[in-house]
């Protein structure tokens, strides 16, 4: 069994990274001309387009893993079953079960690699793509509106809620454009803050450049203005919110891990901001890894067809399909399961338990009527 065990892992894996690498290649090709196009109109040199797409490799990879394991697995297995080495296997004792266990292990593997780039090195990528971006072009916006932000918590003058907008990002990797509005305990503005930039130290203090302070006193002595107005070159905010949150409100989801989305919906929830959207990406993220094993169950199927079934190019043009739909179909349950309002897990999990599903139906037909 340690020789099948090598013989089968040894050819899969070669596929797969086979597959990966080319898709990686045609992806950073595509990114190296589109990020060329944009440095000849920024006067930015061929290095950093290259640079650029460079960092966006980990991000495409976490995302075409999952597509690579199918079409490299299908191929390896076609192949072998075409050879009747895969026959040969199957005579020598390598039934249905003992096959699933297998591959299902070296599918597990594939979910651990998945998991390990996807929250560790494709986030840290996409940062650093986000700030090239934000230097490059002298800041990014969030949207239209830009990015919305609440809190709560007792002062010495009592319940205050804040409201905080943030237009995006500086070509500093600051925040640009930042409004703060506090408001009483009845609900009404007390304090609106405009800064130019703004910083976010560990401890959640926010260092407001080029502020301009607006009180409305709450109780007015006659002779007294209506409002004061006061400017500062730097002004010192305390908040409760950490750099995380706030770096999760400004930057794209996919700059965050698996446990920041999580607790990003958790601040949402706290505030009672809507958290649907990041809850669904959250299990999202959590659960994509485990298509690798869904891929793999879906390619043991394409071994037990007869040579004459079609030959090794139809059935991989077969798992590129199946591929293209699992994508398609992931992405559109999201933005269905946020629609419709569906429990967060069961539309972020509904996709691979489909393919799971129908993986198993054809393998269990295959293995008892052919």
């Amino acid at each position: 069994m340690k020789t099948v065990r090598r013989l089968l892992y040894r050819d899969i894996v070669a596929s797969v990274g086979f597959v990966a690498l080319a898709f990686l290649a045609l992806f950073y090709f595509i990114d190296f001309v589109e990020t060329l196009g944009d440095a000849g109109a920024k006067g930015l040199a061929a290095l950093d387009a290259a640079w650029s797409a460079a960092l966006e490799i980990p991000g495409h990879f976490y995302e075409l893993l999952p597509i690579a394991v199918l079409i490299g697995t299908i191929y390896s297995l076609a192949r072998l079953a075409q050879s009747s080495e895969f026959t040969i296997l199957r005579t020598g004792g390598l039934g249905p079960g003992r096959a699933l266990g297998l591959l299902a292990v070296l599918g597990l593997a594939f979910s651990a690699l998945t998991f390990v780039v996807g929250d560790y090195v494709a986030p840290r990528a996409e940062r650093e793509v986000a700030l090239f971006k934000a230097r490059t072009s002298g800041g990014t916006r969030v949207g239209t509106a830009g990015a919305w932000l609440k809190e709560r918590r007792s002062t010495t003058e009592g319940e205050r809620s804040y409201s905080i907008n943030i237009a995006g990002t500086s070509s500093g990797g600051g925040l640009a454009d930042v409004r703060i509005f506090e408001f009483d305990d009845d609900g009404r503005l007390a304090v609106r803050i405009e800064a130019r930039e703004a910083r976010v130290a560990d401890d959640g203090t926010w260092t407001l450049l080029d502020a301009e302070e607006t009180r409305w006193p709450r109780a007015r002595a006659a002779g007294q203005p209506p409002l004061r107005v006061h400017k500062q070159a730097q002004l010192l905010w305390p908040s409760t919110l950490t750099p995380e949150v706030v770096a999760a409100a400004v930057l794209p989801l996919r700059t965050m891990s698996t446990l920041e989305l999580w607790r990003y919906s958790v601040h949402l929830a706290d505030q009672e901001q809507s958290a649907q959207r990041h809850q669904i990406q959250f299990w999202k993220k959590a659960l994509y890894p485990m298509a690798c094993l869904v891929m793999v169950a879906l390619a043991l199927p394409f071994a037990y067809m007869q040579a004459r079934g079609g030959s090794v190019s139809l059935k991989v043009f077969g798992g590129i399909m199946l591929g293209i739909g699992f994508v398609l179909l992931n992405n559109l349950a999201g933005h269905i399961g946020l629609l419709n309002g569906w429990v967060p897990w069961a539309a972020a999990a509904s996709p691979s338990l489909l393919f799971l599903a129908l993986s198993m139906a054809a393998f269990a037909w295959l293995v008892r009527y052919r």
